[in-house]
């Protein structure tokens, strides 16, 4: 899952965008509210939305999320470069993301899961005593007790990848899938209406979907220009 800013009509606006290994279905709504991502993932989603620490996504039940840990390296990077003790509690927290992600490519590599859960196991003590002590009200804690908390709170959705197969511990998937649409609404400077809004948002779920799928966007069109002159049903992009 992934969101970005959209421009239509001079109004600022917000795409989102679902994807999964074979599919993508992208929204434009007004904002990046809940009650956007709740309409386009429905109250009683029943998959694993991998996405960063955004508050719309909160309500989510932890064990079927998954945390970007891209985006956490960015937030301990950005930790790093302060003084003291907040430099590093950053510090710290790169040296566990460094070591994470060395054992999710040697999962790649190897295929072991139960090697790479012997391997994130240790790292999972040592960024749980990191955030815990973090997390205390103190002087020294002031700069990153907030974002302990928040990662603490969230403690299930920071592993899921660990577990479950096809979940990555990164978001990167979505927003590659979201580079495209970031690219178009530059050159064309978005959509003038709602009616716009639609035809691009299901035109770029059709074109990014064929691309997952190594399929050609062009005849998968035609089929669907054939299909409606026929007045047959239009062909499923499954």
């Amino acid at each position: 899952m992934d969101e970005t800013g959209w421009r239509t009509a001079g109004a600022r606006r917000t795409l989102w965008g679902a994807l999964t290994e074979r599919a993508a279905v992208f929204r434009i709504a007004p904002d990046r509210h809940q009650r956007e991502l709740k309409a386009l993932l429905g109250e009683d989603f029943a998959g694993i939305a991998c996405s960063d620490r955004w508050w719309a996504y909160n309500y989510l039940d932890p064990e079927r999320r998954q945390l970007c840990w891209a985006h956490l390296v960015r937030d301990f990077t950005a930790h790093s470069e302060g003084l003291a003790a907040q430099k590093e509690f950053g510090e710290v927290g790169l040296a566990i993301a460094g070591r994470l992600f060395a054992a999710w490519d040697e999962l790649r590599a190897s295929g072991d899961r139960a090697l790479l859960l012997e391997r994130v196991a240790p790292l999972k003590q040592e960024l749980r005593a990191l955030l815990e002590q973090a997390a205390r009200k103190s002087t020294k804690t002031k700069y990153q007790r907030l974002f302990a908390k928040n990662l603490l709170k969230r403690w299930p959705a920071l592993w899921t990848f660990t577990l479950v197969d096809g979940v990555e511990p990164t978001n990167n998937h979505a927003e590659r899938g979201l580079r495209g649409a970031v690219i178009y609404r530059k050159l064309s400077l978005g959509s003038q209406s709602e009616r716009g809004e639609r035809t691009i948002e299901r035109l770029l779920s059709a074109s990014v979907t064929c691309r997952l799928q190594e399929r050609s966007l062009f005849a998968y069109l035609s089929a669907v220009l054939t299909a409606s002159i026929r007045g047959d049903p239009i062909p499923a992009l499954a």
